[in-house]
């Protein structure tokens, strides 16, 4: 087998450097395209665009949600009232119950005091026969 080398390396050196030239050339000459100038302008503008837009949608976001906790901070309020008006009737009821239960333990007790009172005097007139 021979070690025959085709190219050689500065044949290999010199093709390298000049394809690199020549990129840097083409980069050069697109650099200075009057469209790339217009390109740049519109992406620039699409993103000026794009920014203005997503700058709208979260300001509108913000407002809803402002909105949302307005809404809800109403609906805590008219709950806790609801629940104090239902507390203060619960309140009431429970006074009135205890009212009645008083009421029907004097009763009941009246009553007791009244049948013991009768008792005794019906044993009174046993003992001494009035």
């Amino acid at each position: 087998m021979s070690s025959y080398q085709s190219p050689d390396l500065q044949k290999r050196q010199s093709n390298a450097n000049a394809a690199k030239k020549a990129l840097l050339e083409k980069f050069r000459a697109s650099a200075q395209d009057p469209t790339l100038a217009e390109k740049q302008a519109a992406h620039r503008a699409i993103a000026e665009a794009r920014a203005k837009r997503e700058a709208e949608r979260e300001a509108a976001r913000r407002a809803h949600e402002a909105e949302l906790a307005r809404l809800a901070a109403i609906e805590a309020e008219r709950v806790a009232q609801a629940k104090r008006e239902a507390d203060e009737l619960a309140a009431l009821v429970a006074a009135e119950e205890a009212e009645k239960a008083a009421a029907l333990a004097a009763e009941q007790k009246a009553a007791r005091d009244a049948r013991y009172a009768a008792r005794k005097a019906a044993k009174k007139v046993r003992r001494r026969g009035y």
